[in-house]
């Protein structure tokens, strides 16, 4: 006999929704053969198929594949993935309250939230998690390691950790809680003038994290320009963004509209509460990952010239999502509706209509169309928010990458951690010449290697040389290059010294002062926070800017 699946009453559920949204005719035959067609098969292989078969399983891959062939935000959360979608809403899960990484075949502390379990179980960036209840979790992932870690506020996880140092293992019995992760996990003064708020998620209430942060820096503080930091920022839920316009705009502005396949999904969204402040000279920091709910209150920034862009374009997300809940505690995140900013432009990048026939293609320039800002600037639609202020950032080095990729900085940190019990301030500590030859003379004795450019074009060369029969003739030449190229990589480590000491300083300061102390410390060599400072302290070329 046939079992019913989550995976039938979610296509149940899609017939009622076509019927409900008045599907025409032949649609609905269409739905409604395609649907047979797919109990049909499945009732087969679940009762003939050679081997036993999972038929939840089957049907959420059935599922996964259909909603691929439209666009990546249309997602089907079965009830077991549900605790990941409800922490991107709310950004809130229960567990341990840690980063973790794969290092060699183990999972690796990365970073444990300040004053939450792990941290109070004593648990530092380095520790391995060897086993789990008991059971070993050599060579599982993070993802099956974090969902034995998390669990219901209150209920107790027995682990097992293994010092790298040391080797000793320890068991820990750690207290679940309700972890929160900030969405404004810092505020401050970047100068005795310039107040600065980073926003990481568009989360429940981080409206009211910008609001309470600009108000604190307000009443402690001459606040004469604000940056607000969305690099990065994913987006998040749509009121959030509408709320946190509202921190700088008075009330009954439009914000942005929404337009779908339907009337339902086509409403207005405006500032309902007065502004924090409405004058203050504002800069918004944004880069290629800032994305939807970020480019909403950018795109709006923009749009009313309140503040001066700066950074790079953004990704280019204008498609707006609603959550159908499910049977069985599962849900559908759906694409309804796309969104307009005040100016009437959508930055949607991506033209997803084709997909079936063409793939997804990026809108191409010529076919971006200009609207206008309050003060009649010219922006465009189709593309992203293109910044007033473009930044460009150094390149990564391939010594500094790999530096990164193979951990060696991380494994460092810890090291450097664990022989001094603290440092200086977060926002005042470098490494200095000592620490940066100590960290080359540890790397001298780890395995770490890498392929500059240079050797793989010699790599290229050999292979031409070899299918040309004239590497017996040169050998000798690329042998002497090998080796000069050989010694020039150590080079590389006092070439690139100033970006190496700045992802060195970052991990360092992340041991003592977690998030909040490498967001305060990087603040110091940045960029785009030399550009909006440059910015806020020319008055006269910030209003040229929102007036050219």
């Amino acid at each position: 006999m046939f079992r019913k699946t989550k995976g039938l009453l979610l296509v149940a559920l899609i017939t009622i929704a076509a019927t409900g949204y008045g599907f025409a005719k032949s649609d609905m035959f269409e739905v409604t053969k395609n649907l047979d067609l797919f109990i049909s098969m499945i009732k087969e292989l679940n009762a003939l198929y050679v081997d036993d078969i999972d038929s939840d399983k089957l049907v959420k891959e059935g599922v996964d594949a259909m909603l691929s062939s439209l666009d990546p935000y249309t997602t089907y959360y079965p009830a077991e993935d549900i605790e990941g979608y409800t922490m991107q809403v709310s950004g809130k899960y229960g567990g341990i309250g840690a980063i973790i990484r794969i290092i060699d075949d183990y999972v690796v502390v990365a970073e444990p939230y300040d004053g939450f379990p792990a941290y109070k179980a004593g648990l530092v960036a380095g520790d391995r998690i060897v086993e789990v209840e008991g059971v070993s979790v050599k060579g599982a992932s993070t993802e099956d390691v974090s969902k034995l870690l998390r669990g219901e506020p209150g209920t107790k996880v027995r682990v097992t950790i293994e010092k790298p140092s040391t080797e000793e293992r320890l068991p820990v019995t750690i207290t679940r809680e309700e972890i929160k992760i900030d969405a404004v996990p810092f505020y401050g003064m970047i100068n005795e003038n310039v107040g600065y708020v980073r926003l990481t998620n568009f989360t429940n209430d981080c409206s009211r994290d910008v609001r309470n942060a600009l108000n604190e820096l307000k009443s402690n503080n001459d606040v004469q320009g604000m940056v607000l930091d969305l690099r990065s920022n994913p987006g998040g839920l749509l009121q959030e963004a509408v709320k946190v316009c509202n921190v700088f705009l008075p009330p009954a502005k439009k914000i942005v509209s929404t337009r779908g396949r339907y009337y339902q999904h086509e409403k207005v969204f405006k500032t309902e509460e007065p502004a924090v402040d409405g004058s203050v000279p504002l800069v918004v920091l944004v880069n290629h990952n800032s994305a939807s709910a970020s480019e909403i209150v950018s795109g709006v920034m923009q749009d009313y010239d309140r503040a001066v862009i700066i950074g790079e374009t953004t990704f280019g997300k204008g498609l707006v999502q609603t959550t159908m809940d499910l049977d069985y505690n599962s849900k559908l995140k759906m694409t309804t509706s796309k969104y307009f900013l005040p100016s009437g432009r959508c930055i949607q990048a991506i033209d997803y209509s084709g997909r079936y026939q063409d793939g997804a293609e990026k809108v191409p320039d010529s076919l971006r169309t200009a609207f206008k800002t309050t003060g009649g600037r010219a922006v465009y639609d189709a593309g992203g928010v293109d910044p007033d202020i473009e930044v460009e950032l150094e390149e990564l080095s391939l010594v500094t990458g790999n530096l990164y990729n193979q951990q060696l900085f991380f494994q460092y940190a810890n090291q450097y951690h664990e022989s001094k019990p603290s440092i200086e301030s977060a926002k005042t500590f470098q490494v200095s010449d000592q620490d940066y030859n100590e960290f080359v003379g540890w790397l001298g004795k780890q395995e770490f290697n890498y392929t500059s450019e240079s050797e793989k074009l010699l790599e290229d060369l050999k292979e031409t040389a070899e299918a040309e029969e004239i590497l017996n003739e040169i050998g000798s030449e690329i042998t002497a290059l090998e080796g000069n190229l050989s010694k020039d990589k150590l080079k590389d480590l006092e070439r690139f010294q100033s970006q190496i000491r700045e992802s060195l300083e970052s991990e360092i300061v992340t041991r003592y002062y977690f998030q909040k102390g490498r967001l305060e410390n990087g603040l110091k060599n940045d960029p785009y926070i030399d550009q909006a400072i440059n910015t806020l302290s020319n008055l006269s070329e910030y209003k040229r800017i929102l007036t050219k």
